[in-house]
């Protein structure tokens, strides 16, 4: 099995939480990978290249609780995974 990095910088963290809310809102599921655009400390940016992370969530129920909040907005999605981002966590892989 491959092995990540787990995220622990809090900019990006808020960064990936907005990403995972943006996706299971966009697809209507919870979605246990997610792509963001690479880093790039010099040079030009290139937004074709991106990093891959894993979204793990901690308890079955509060991937259901995710689900079952998907159909009532984008803010209420956001809440509740404001609410349990203790439960979520997201695995850099590796590239």
């Amino acid at each position: 099995m491959e092995q990540g990095i787990k995220v622990t910088d809090p900019e990006k963290l808020m960064l990936l939480y907005e990403r995972f809310r943006d996706v299971c809102w966009v697809e209507k599921e919870v979605w246990k990978e997610i792509f963001m655009p690479r880093e790039v400390s010099a040079g030009p940016v290139r937004t074709n290249v991106q990093d891959r992370y894993e979204v793990r969530i901690s308890d079955p129920t509060i991937e259901q609780v995710i689900e079952s909040n998907i159909s009532y907005g984008v803010a209420a999605l956001g809440a509740v995974i404001q609410e349990h981002r203790a439960h979520i966590s997201f695995i850099k892989k590796p590239s």
